[in-house]
């Protein structure tokens, strides 16, 4: 299984459901069915009283993003991405106003693969998974307050691959690295109803360190040293952030107005360091190469991002619901530090879907999202992330489907 970005907030998948999807992700407050284990968990104990299971995936398409270079009539595009990612939740029924949800899904990831020349030499393929599991637990006090508690399990896998002869006349480069990580985390929700139709909730998600450890295949030649070559350990650390969200919700007979806030916290990813157990050759002239493009920390210094939500859901009748969403997406990459592997922007998202029940036990849904990226021009050729020109047509289509059983 692998995962893409598919919001401007870096590589954070935050639609994880058909509910989700088909409201921007404007989806705190006002949760329905399942999948409340993992957006609002404090919400579960004012839904059906029963079990419930939502199995569900979404397609993602990453169209081919261009790079113009300022000083060039040249355009390298990105190769289109096709993934597709599984999503799990399930929820018990009430325990003496206690209720317990699950959820597996894929909250982080990103896939990014340029075949030109220029790209290649710091990106010919990133790829970074993070695969979770959420147990959760929650207690309702006399129908107008809930908290909720739950922990996060984290596996990633990641690879990155650099082919570069760009370096200086003659130098030549190239690096395969792959690893894996486990680690842990926490999150917690609160739901307060002010009035029968109003509904006030915040989540929080902790911050997690995914410290992956694997192997390197690095090579590096020059015309006058020769070339040499490292095969052995890597390490490297990516973080998977905290995010806080705030939304408020208000019922108009069928029909449910959510507006949602969140930030995530990507300040906490200051730098990119890859770790190797041991000098990356023996010839010093090329050793001082392969750290130059290998070891050597790569700044980043992210910006913690916020996203603004809007989504309406509205029951046409007992058995359809309908759903729209839109939302406005900040990227929390700087100028001096964007990068090939991910050459995000803040985006415009649009969204729809809809739920029918077939029977009291089964319920089937899907939804469409609409990722639409700004297009990010840099004019400095002495910028230090060697980007001088513009990204366009950056953005993605989400399609789920799925369905609900409750018994």
């Amino acid at each position: 299984m692998s995962a893409a970005t598919a919001s401007g907030s870096g590589y954070r998948i935050p639609e994880q459901s058909i509910n989700g999807v088909a409201l921007s992700n404007a989806y705190i407050a006002h949760t329905d069915g399942p999948d409340t284990a993992y957006y609002n968990p404090a919400n579960m104990g004012w839904q059906e009283d029963r079990w419930q299971l939502e199995a569900s995936a979404s397609y993602i398409n990453l169209p081919g993003i261009d790079y113009k270079p300022a000083a060039s009539d040249n355009v390298d595009t990105s190769k289109t991405e096709n993934i597709v990612i599984p999503m799990l939740h399930a929820m018990s029924p009430d325990y003496n106003n206690f209720r317990f949800g699950f959820s597996f899904l894929v909250p982080y990831g990103l896939s990014k693969r340029w075949h030109d020349a220029f790209p290649r030499t710091f990106a010919e393929e990133f790829t970074l998974n993070i695969l979770e599991a959420n147990p959760s637990v929650s207690y309702t006090f006399r129908d107008r307050f809930a908290l909720a508690a739950g922990a996060r399990l984290l596996h990633s896998t990641g690879n990155a691959l650099k082919n570069s002869g760009f370096i200086a006349p003659g130098v030549h480069v190239s690096s395969d690295m792959d690893g894996d990580a486990t680690s842990f985390g926490y999150n917690a929700a609160l739901t307060v109803k002010p009035a029968r139709n109003w509904v006030i909730a915040a989540t929080y998600r902790s911050k997690a360190e995914l410290d992956l450890s694997g192997d390197a295949v690095l090579t590096a030649s020059h015309p006058l040293a020769g070339s040499g070559a490292y095969r052995g350990e890597v390490d490297v650390t990516a973080p998977a952030p905290a995010v806080f969200t705030l939304g408020t919700s208000y019922t108009f007979a069928r029909t449910t107005v959510e507006l949602t806030w969140d930030r995530t916290y990507w300040s906490i990813h200051e730098d990119l360091d890859f770790d190797f157990a041991s000098p990356l050759s023996a010839n010093p002239y090329l050793d001082a190469i392969m750290f130059a493009a290998f070891e050597a920390p790569k700044t980043k210094n992210w910006r913690n991002s916020n996203a603004y939500r809007l989504g309406v859901t509205h029951k046409y009748t007992d058995r359809f619901t309908a759903m729209v969403g839109l939302a406005y997406d900040e990227t929390p990459i700087p100028d001096d530090t964007l990068g090939f592997e991910l050459p995000d922007a803040d985006a415009r998202l649009f969204s729809f879907g809809g739920r029918y029940r077939l029977d009291d036990n089964l319920e089937v849904g899907g939804a469409y999202l609409l990722d639409l990226k700004k297009t990010r021009r840099i004019d400095d050729p002495d910028n230090p992330s060697h980007i001088n020109g513009k990204f366009e047509d950056a953005g993605a289509h989400v399609v789920t489907l799925g369905l609900v059983y409750k018994f």
